[in-house]
């Protein structure tokens, strides 16, 4: 067996991990990730990077395959941090929302450390998932209430 390939293997189910947390704190509400934060017992860190505020330039194609232009800039925040046992954790958020970036930077970092990720994923992770879940399915459901079926009557000229 390939120790490299194992290792290959652990780190892709870690990015894994990171991207699939990532998803839901993004779609999550800065008051939600809090409630279920506070369940954790967070470690010593640092701010690499203190929450600020900035702009990003965002950028489109005519077609999806056409010469890329400028469509026009979103303000977005941003936030680094440092667990005292070395993991570094990023966060960005459309709008100006300072808090939930470090908190998704602080929640990124806690997904990548050993002795942590378990208890992020089950106290603050899963639960958001579950709430944005049961959202969509509500709004679907409340989507699909209002559907209107069109269809054309045929004529009986000859």
């Amino acid at each position: 067996m390939n120790p490299g390939g194992e290792t290959n293997r652990n780190e892709g189910e870690r990015q894994a991990r990171r991207k699939a947390a990532m998803l839901v704190l993004a779609h999550s509400g800065t008051a939600e990730i809090a409630r279920c934060l506070k369940t954790v017992g967070v470690p010593d860190h640092e701010d690499l990077r203190e929450p600020e505020n900035g702009l990003v330039m965002l950028r489109g194609r005519i077609g999806g395959d056409g010469a890329p232009f400028n469509l026009g800039e979103a303000t977005v925040s941003r936030a680094a941090v440092r667990l005292a046992s070395g993991e570094v954790g990023f966060g960005y958020v459309l709008g100006r929302d300072r808090q939930k970036a470090q908190m998704i930077a602080l929640c990124d970092a806690l997904v990548q450390s050993d002795q942590f990720a378990g208890a992020v994923e089950e106290n603050v992770v899963a639960p958001l998932r579950a709430a944005m879940v049961s959202d969509r399915s509500r709004k679907a459901q409340e989507t699909a209430a209002t559907r209107v079926d069109f269809y054309t009557m045929v004529r009986g000229e000859g």
